[in-house]
């Protein structure tokens, strides 16, 4: 499981002519230029597009976590009409492929004047779209004793006052897996920013890294990998920093 990334880590320092030829993981010929290199090369610095994916996966991620928190408290806490047919439908939307909503999205969005914007990318996540995260949650807040609503209400908090006090501090670890998916999927996200973005300025990781290769397959191969692994860098760390909470989520969730 290890070795194709330790492959990748080590054609970082090759040549381009050596990356397929040589034999081993240890470079015969060391070149450390391919960072300078990936860097460098493309239209803009690497930087911008890792500046471009921070500022979009930010967003989805605070979209993601607030918007699927409210629904999901809705669904787990509250009583109101329809609510299991709602329910129900929010969970059939698991088994629609993606693809299948392309199209329409695309219109809508093409009518609304969001192409080449940030807003096809962000706007959805603020509007709890994925039900995955919202099964999630709802799971999660299931396990929470119902008593503690109760003495909420008695000591005089309202609706909101409940959720925001009692509930989504008892919710950190489904809020932190929530994050850590919904981080990686924004930052590992090629096909929704090629659909909607143009500008090369306005270009992600993912973008930027095929902007390696031209219209014959060819590519920078030495360059390329560099700047692959620079861009695993923000996930490693995030999920570093949140492995605690995902582990904890996942053990805990639907469980009483």
């Amino acid at each position: 499981m290890m070795y194709p990334l330790l492959w990748m880590v080590s054609s970082t320092f090759k040549p381009d002519n050596k990356i397929f030829t040589q034999l081993g993981l240890w470079p015969q010929e060391w070149k450390f230029s391919n960072f300078s290199e990936g860097w460098n090369s493309l239209e803009h610095p690497f930087s911008l597009y890792l500046i471009n994916s921070t500022i979009l996966a930010v967003f989805d991620v605070v979209g993601t976590v607030v918007s699927s928190a409210l629904a999901a408290f809705a669904f787990a806490r509250l009583n109101f009409p329809g609510r299991k047919i709602l329910f129900a439908m929010m969970l059939g939307t698991l088994m629609l492929p993606s693809h299948v909503l392309l199209i329409p999205q695309y219109i809508v969005f093409s009518k609304l004047g969001w192409l080449n914007t940030y807003l096809p990318l962000v706007v959805p996540h603020f509007l709890a779209t994925n039900a995955f995260y919202i099964f999630l949650m709802v799971q999660f807040m299931r396990a929470l004793p119902r008593e503690l609503d109760d003495a909420a209400r008695i000591d005089g908090c309202g609706t909101f006052r409940i959720f925001f006090r009692i509930i989504a501090p008892l919710c950190v670890p489904a809020f932190a897996t929530t994050a850590i998916f919904t981080f990686m999927n924004s930052w590992n996200d090629f096909f929704s920013p090629l659909i909607y973005l143009t500008d090369s300025d306005l270009y992600t990781v993912p973008l930027a890294l095929r902007q390696f290769m031209d219209s014959e397959g060819q590519s920078s191969w030495g360059p390329m990998f560099a700047m692959s692994i620079v861009s695993l860098l923000p996930i490693v760390g995030f999920f570093i920093a949140g492995q605690k909470y995902l582990m904890q989520g996942i053990a805990t969730t639907g469980l009483k």
